[in-house]
């Protein structure tokens, strides 16, 4: 019998239980392929392509400005994306943290699947932490020889309890991870935000929208996130999917499986929206949004992967150091959109809000009722008060924000569902603006690889601010502030709560144990 099915029943009564107990743990987490790299892959730019043809042409004269285009709402960020993939003709390279296995994870990868049938280079690289759910399906699209796909920073086991158990095993290691997210085409164009893949991000998911925001970028900004891309995908931890997957379906079951995702790509029947389907929709789609771009000039700042994974993390990495450049550069108004928020004594007095007259840091972030992640709330919650008493301003959004409807262009999610908040943007004086994956927390600053794309550019960051200050008002947000006793309190319009709003006990309870612990830099 192998060891990881053993019955606990079978543990011997008296000492030595633990270590038997290690090992099985051990076992069940079984061990990755040596740590060897599969070969470097290069990037590919068609400087005849569409897509390179309109940078040329829109960008000439601009002394190596880019163009960006603000995508705000889920079902645009769904549909150029889509519309990306249709105006591929060479190459796409796609980065993310979650890929899902749902109705928009599925069609966009069946798009994925056209576009290499027709000769298109796609590669994709995964982070592992997610994987779990659609590592197989990835496995079969592997199969395809214009498909490459990388698993970065795996797990020993690949599903089961053995998969948490590897977790907790390699703690340090598996805490190191990929939130990168970036999405480019044929070498000039790009999106990178914070969006995921999944159907909660495109507003297409009845129960809950996660609001966030990515930009388009057009131009040699894009030039960045390739580099970014490269320099995971040619890292020792970027597995081929074949590695961890050998059991993929072969033969009529792999056939079936590609077969499948044609179909699905091609009917659209589990899509709210329409999306592009061929080159000609495709163009249309972006030639429009190209018409609207800013023009602006910007760069593209990532962390690159830890050399080792037992490098220690306790220096702030390269995104969170220019982060903390621009912080230290502002003079009146530091604007944060968060959706995890945790800033400690260290942070903030290199801020030093108090001695800095005249600068105003506000911050909004999910509330418990809205945060998805109650560890990730407890975290917070553990520096709110000293977050507060520092100076800044905190909003929290509220699940049944009214600008819901302005979001989104379908009303029941509103109706029925809740909304959290998971974009991550910053923006200085009301001219620079940063977008990208990192949250203003401890993970991002010391553990995770992030992304951020700082646009200077104050018709941009004012956009931004306006949007984010029109969440933090009334019916969308409960400011929280500190009373003359020092006791928390949350305000929208004319109600005030002494206690978390809109959620019960339990959840109230819940949060307040986990805030006790220290352990707020794995949140």
């Amino acid at each position: 019998m192998p060891l990881c099915r053993r019955s606990p029943a079978m543990l011997p009564a008296s000492g030595g239980w633990f270590l038997v107990l290690m090992a099985m743990l051990t076992g069940c987490a079984g061990s990755l392929p040596p740590v060897t790299h599969p070969g470097v892959g290069e990037a590919l730019q068609n400087n005849d392509s569409f897509l390179s043809t309109q940078s040329r042409q829109r960008l000439a004269g601009t002394n190596g400005q880019s163009g960006f285009y603000m995508l705000d709402s889920g079902q645009d960020a769904f549909l150029y994306r889509a519309a990306l993939i249709e105006a591929a003709e060479q190459s796409i390279d796609a980065q993310y943290y979650i890929w899902s296995n749902d109705p928009s994870g599925q069609y966009l990868a069946g798009r994925l699947l056209l576009a290499a049938d027709r000769g298109v280079r796609v590669r994709l690289l995964l982070d592992d932490f997610n994987a779990g759910t659609i590592g197989e399906l990835f496995a079969a699209l592997d199969t395809h020889p214009n498909i490459d796909i990388r698993i970065f920073n795996p797990a020993r086991s690949r599903s089961g309890w053995g998969r948490w158990v590897s977790f907790l095993l390699d703690f340090d290691r598996i805490n190191r991870r990929m939130h990168n997210k970036t999405f480019v085409v044929d070498g000039t164009a790009g999106i990178v935000g914070g969006r995921n893949i999944g159907d909660e991000y495109f507003g297409f998911d009845a129960g809950r929208y996660f609001r966030d925001r990515d930009v388009f970028a057009l131009g040699p900004v894009v030039g960045g996130m390739t580099d970014n891309f490269q320099a995971y995908w040619n890292n020792p931890w970027a597995y081929p999917v074949a590695t961890l997957y050998p059991g993929t379906p072969a033969g009529g079951d792999l056939a079936a499986t590609m077969d499948r995702l044609r179909r699905q790509a091609t009917t659209q029947g589990r899509l709210p929206v329409p999306a592009p389907v061929d080159f000609e929709q495709g163009r249309t789609e972006l030639t429009g949004m190209f018409e609207k771009m800013t023009l602006a000039s910007g760069e593209l700042v990532f962390d690159y992967p830890f050399e080792t994974m037992e490098e220690p993390a306790e220096a702030p990495r390269r995104s969170a150091r220019a982060l903390q450049k621009l912080a230290e550069a502002a003079t009146r108004e530091i604007l944060i959109e968060s959706a995890y928020l945790i800033l400690t004594s260290e942070q903030l007095q290199l801020l030093d809000i108090d001695d800095r007259q005249g600068l105003q840091v506000s911050a909004l972030t999910n509330s418990l009722a809205s945060n998805d992640l109650v560890t990730n709330h407890a975290g917070y919650a553990r520096w709110r008060p000293y977050m507060l008493g520092q100076g800044m301003r905190i909003y929290e959004l509220r699940p049944d924000a009214e600008a819901c409807q302005q979001w989104l262009s379908r009303d029941a999610v509103c109706s029925t569902g809740e909304v959290s908040l998971h974009s991550k943007s910053v923006v200085f004086d009301r001219s620079t603006l940063v977008v990208g994956s990192f949250n203003v927390n401890l993970r991002s600053i010391y553990l995770n690889g992030e992304t951020v794309l700082i646009i200077h550019s104050a018709e941009l960051a004012g956009q931004v601010a306006d949007d984010i200050r029109s969440v933090m008002a009334p019916g969308n947000s409960w400011e929280v502030s500190l009373d003359d006793g020092g006791d928390l309190q949350w305000r929208s319009d004319e109600q005030v709560y002494s206690s978390e709003p809109t959620v019960g006990w339990w959840r109230r309870v819940e949060s307040r144990f986990l805030s006790w612990l220290p352990v707020e830099k794995y949140l």
